[in-house]
């Protein structure tokens, strides 16, 4: 027999702003602002690849709590800077506060977002759960006109947990007044949505757009937003 849900947990990023987008968007105009190759970095491709793989091992240890956020909004910049012969605190600094001031209010989101949050809020109470920043995720939401289909806005900041853990989504359902049998989240990570939420007994859907292959037992899994049409 089908569940019948009524509280759909998203993600927000890289499953419904399109953060890889708009983080590239905004590094280019910080890279071109700060005047980065005239201190000695060669191209904005050759300065994106290094912080790309710098901010991915900087958030994985902000997640694991090893590392506190104004730690984090200036140190992966300072990292890259350093990569290429630049140590200048003070420029990271400004670069990392121009990042998370420009970043957030840019408006690309993934196909099929707008069209597919309209068809479920209809049928849903949708809620966000995300290990973003507080401020800036709400800033995200409202550039990129998807807020108002949101009851609630999750951030792990908030919530004093961050995703896996059982805590954060224990949070949620409480906040949103939903049961585990009638909930269900979509992200795009496997471990830090899909599992996180298994752990806590909600069901999940993988949102695996590269088709990426895993061992992991998931709900429903979808490559597309609007595949969730054929299922809530």
């Amino acid at each position: 027999m089908p569940k019948t849900y009524r509280h759909i947990f998203f993600d927000l990023d890289r499953t419904l702003w399109d953060f890889d987008r708009n983080s590239h968007e905004t590094l280019q105009e910080i890279f071109a602002h700060q005047k980065l190759a005239a201190v000695g970095i060669p191209s904005f491709e050759s300065f994106y690849k290094i912080y790309h793989e710098i901010n991915a091992h900087y958030w994985e240890n902000y997640r694991l709590g090893n590392l506190d956020k104004e730690t984090l909004r200036y140190i992966r910049f300072y990292d890259t800077l350093t990569r290429f012969g630049i140590d200048n605190k003070q420029l990271a600094i400004s670069i990392g506060n121009d990042y998370v001031d420009h970043s957030p209010r840019k408006t690309s989101l993934l196909p099929n977002t707008m069209e597919t949050l309209e068809y479920l809020n209809e049928k849903y109470t949708l809620h966000i759960i995300t290990n973003g920043f507080e401020e800036v995720q709400h800033i995200k939401m409202h550039s990129s006109g998807i807020a108002h289909f949101f009851e609630h806005i999750i951030t792990s900041e908030r919530a004093g947990h961050k995703k896996p853990t059982p805590e954060i989504f224990r949070f949620a359902l409480k906040l949103a007044g939903a049961k585990r049998k009638e909930s269900i989240m979509i992200g795009d990570h496997l471990e830090i949505d899909c599992v996180g939420a298994r752990q806590t007994g909600i069901d999940s859907v993988y949102f695996n757009p590269g088709k990426i292959a895993h061992g992991e037992k998931i709900t429903y899994e979808i490559a597309s937003l609007e595949e969730l049409k054929q299922f809530l």
